[in-house]
């Protein structure tokens, strides 16, 4: 496996940037199955979870062709392939998302059980419940799931969990949905802007939606859809990453395609906590994306952050502020409400002098000086994301092991890096013969034992 050597201390300088947005090419490109027209997505990040998905829908009949810009161009071929197996579903969660766009378009889908993730399970039930509500007869059969629909019926659905809205579900329930007969109300909807993302596909394509973006979606299915040409968002969770990355090193940075109207409650703690964001462009406050520089001297202060789902504080940022509040004058504190497990970066975090207390799903942060360079394990992708963060930010060399997380979300992460001026290089562990594996077919989850009875007996996933 690959690892990731640091020397810290480099201010980072330079321009990006922001990648597209890997939790919102997933579901988009999931949708192709819903069509026999072509399909065109632009700004697709070359990151292993996107070449997962890629193989995936190979295996599902869609005929696929890649330009060097990153659009990439795609149409059902072999209409009759519904099984996504094991082992392309076992390295990705998010292959769920062929679920519901298969047994509405094809009237039948089986596909594996995907596995939970290093910082808890994050089962599918809601999944299932609501594709169940529009008249799919669900069964588990060997560690499959099995969907099967003459058509399906429009529903009334609720989404809400314990921990919040569904992204995935809400992502899968909606694109089922929009080939159904009649009308489906989505309540308690996940009002991320990945959500929003596909909902424009989607209604380019042909779908009648209304309401994206709130907790109430409303869908009038349609007989059929058509091709379209979209470009998918930047990366809220990347842009978020190289902002901190900014903050922690006492840089400036300047990031074009910033996605600033999905990122105000970040950008809102970055300025509580001293580091300054500044527009350069003359867009709308509510404007989609722009361009924007990051600038600290890292007199950093303290902060009180509560994950959230959207608009709240993202979960996905949770890990890389640790490092930042790490350097604080003062003590943070940090509430986990999405996932309240996610904390696995801690016990790494103090290998390099952090110091935390933590009691349930919250963690103190007491500041230090610096951070101490330290050979630190990564266990998943945002963990590995604060550890190179922290890695950057300290005092001598960091050795970050399993960074093979890092290539499912952050496009050639050290090259970027190097390129703002950071001393970072990538060290292979693996006999090249097998190296080509390492990357795509390394999971960073644990696989979930499938329930033997009713597909209801599953928890909620986020």
């Amino acid at each position: 496996m690959d690892t990731f050597v640091i020397e810290g201390g480099a201010r980072l300088s330079g321009r990006l940037q922001v990648d597209g947005s890997k939790n919102a090419a997933l579901p988009l490109m999931a949708a192709s199955l819903l069509a026999d027209e072509e399909l065109v997505l632009r700004n697709i990040p070359d990151l292993s979870d996107v070449r997962s998905m890629k193989a995936l829908l190979g295996q599902l009949g869609v005929d696929q062709v890649e330009a060097q810009d990153g659009s990439w161009k795609t149409q059902v071929g072999d209409p009759t392939l519904c099984h996504a197996q094991y082992d392309v579903v076992s390295t990705m969660r998010a292959s769920i998302c062929v679920l519901g766009p298969l047994v509405a378009r094809r009237h039948y889908a089986r596909v594996s059980m995907p596995g939970g993730c290093a910082f808890g399970h994050r089962p599918i039930d809601l999944h299932l419940r609501g594709l169940e509500a529009l008249g799919a007869r669900i069964r588990l059969e060997n560690g499959d799931i099995i969907a099967e629909a003459d058509r399906l019926k429009g529903g009334t659905i609720f989404m809400g969990g314990p921990f919040g809205s569904t992204v995935t579900g809400t992502a899968n329930i909606m694109s089922a949905a929009v080939l159904a007969e009649g009308t489906t109300v989505i309540e308690s909807a996940a009002c991320e802007p990945e959500i929003v993302d596909l909902a424009n596909l989607l209604k380019a394509m042909g779908a009648n939606i209304e309401g994206a973006g709130s907790p109430r979606l409303v869908i009038e299915g349609v007989d059929s859809l058509s091709g379209a040409d979209h470009s998918v968002m930047p990366d809220r969770i990347v842009a978020g990453t190289w902002a901190v990355a900014a903050a922690a090193t006492n840089g400036e940075i300047v990031l074009d395609r910033f996605p600033w109207d999905s990122l105000l409650a970040m950008v809102d703690v970055l300025k509580q906590v001293g580091v300054r964001v500044e527009r350069l462009d003359d867009g709308p406050e509510c404007a989609r994306e722009a361009t924007v520089r990051i600038t600290s001297e890292r007199h950093l202060r303290p902060a009180v952050i509560t994950t959230q789902p959207h608009p709240g504080f993202p979960t996905d940022l949770q890990a890389q502020f640790m490092t930042l509040l790490c350097l604080a004058e003062g003590n943070s504190v940090i509430t986990e409400k999405i996932y309240p497990e996610r904390f696995m970066h801690v016990a790494e975090l103090a290998r390099m002098g952090g110091l935390f207390t933590r009691q349930g799903p919250t963690v103190v942060v007491q500041g230090v000086k610096s951070l101490i360079g330290a050979p630190v394990m990564a266990s998943d992708l945002r963990a590995s994301a604060c550890l190179v963060i922290a890695g950057l930010a300290a005092q001598g060399t960091t050795t970050i092991n399993r960074v093979y997380h890092l290539d499912r979300g952050y496009v050639r992460m050290e090259e970027r890096l190097a390129q703002l001026g950071a001393s970072i290089r990538r060290v292979s562990n693996t006999p090249a013969s097998s190296a080509a594996k390492t990357n795509d077919s390394a999971p960073e989850i644990e696989i979930l034992t499938p329930p033997t009875s009713s597909a209801k007996l599953v928890k909620s996933d986020r």
